[in-house]
């Protein structure tokens, strides 16, 4: 099944020209943006793969739809069934915490029922609360993203081969954030084995995620403390999907909420992209990374989805003024603040 589910993602070719069969023939291939702007100021190549252009708007469509598959492949979901997933970020979608998520899922057709932000310990925690609803529901399935591998595995049979494929296999470092550690997992997973372990890897965290000390400490887990505006990314322990690949990673290390809103802005004025803080954050990431890796690197990073989502925050003064990072915008970029 495996080996059969590549040979039909290889037919593709990666190629969008192509007219797809509904919502899920048009999920991936997405294309690979080199952002000019921010290669030419930095000396360092940096491509971003467009994500948000999946027909759900992000990059977590390809784990929704891997892991809806792999139910109706195991036998688990059924014609008329009920999926049912706990999400902080994109997932919920793809298959919240912003207003403008809630209000999109609803729209999609979605039964959204807000939680209280609790730990993963608490028998709260949105997970749990998921997985005792769908127990309960007649024919339902949790789809369990942070836990169920079958998310790792749509990113190393889909995302990780079209990076490749589209950067023609002459890559020296691929770098993004993690939340359910899917997208890192997966792709790291084959861009290591693809390059004979020449392209790194690297972990990225916002503030308040424990990844980086766990991998800093040789595996580590230390108290979560601290919080940040990113969305659906950080984590204060290590999941199933990450567990995959967290030991082959060549590094890890968090970006600020400062240096996250700033590339925002950045993005917005030099490539013309409206990138969310987390799409953000990833970029600021790709410039580090290719910075250590010295000049003329070429690094890949993820444009997990659009600033839409977030925008009533991310351009309001107001609020960025409330979490202390009005001043991380550079003046000449301070213009496109133009919410209250």
């Amino acid at each position: 099944m495996f080996a059969l589910a590549r040979r039909a993602i290889s037919a593709r070719a990666f190629s969008n020209s192509a007219v797809v069969d509904g919502f899920t023939g048009a999920v991936g291939n997405t294309p690979l943006i080199y952002l000019k702007g921010l290669s030419d100021r930095t000396g360092v190549h940096i491509y971003g793969k467009a994500e948000f252009q999946n027909p759900g708007g992000s990059v977590k469509d390809r784990a929704a739809l891997g892991i809806v598959r792999d139910a109706e492949e195991r036998g688990l979901l059924k014609a008329g069934g009920t999926v049912v997933e706990g999400t902080a970020g994109n997932t919920g979608i793809g298959l919240a915490h912003s207003q403008e998520k809630i209000d999109l899922l609803r729209m999609l057709g979605a039964d959204v029922r807000p939680v209280p932000a609790v730990a993963y310990e608490n028998p709260a925690n949105y997970n749990h609360q998921a997985r005792n609803f769908a127990q309960d529901l007649p024919n339902a399935v949790w789809t369990d993203q942070f836990d169920n591998t079958a998310n790792a595995r749509a990113h190393y049979l889909s995302t990780g081969p079209e990076i490749w494929a589209q950067t023609n296999g002459e890559l020296d470092g691929f770098v993004c954030a993690t939340g359910t550690g899917g997208t890192l997992a997966g792709v790291g997973k084959y861009l290591k084995e693809k390059s004979g372990g020449k392209t790194q890897v690297w972990l990225a965290d916002p503030p308040g995620s424990v990844l980086t000390s766990y991998v800093a400490s040789g595996g580590k887990l230390v108290e979560r403390a601290g919080s940040s505006i990113t969305e659906g990314i950080g984590q204060g322990r290590i999941t199933s999907n990450l567990a995959t690949f967290v030991n082959e990673l060549s590094g890890a290390f968090t970006v600020p909420d400062e240096a996250s809103i700033k590339t925002v802005y950045e993005l917005l004025d030099s490539e013309g992209l409206y990138m969310g803080a987390s799409s953000a954050l990833n970029v600021a990431a790709a410039v580090e990374l290719g910075l250590k890796l010295g000049r003329g690197s070429r690094v890949a990073t993820i444009l997990c989805d659009g600033a839409y989502r977030y925008q009533s925050r991310l351009f309001s003064r107001q609020w960025l003024k409330s979490k202390g990072l009005l001043e991380a915008i550079p003046e000449h970029l301070s213009k496109y603040a133009v919410l209250d």
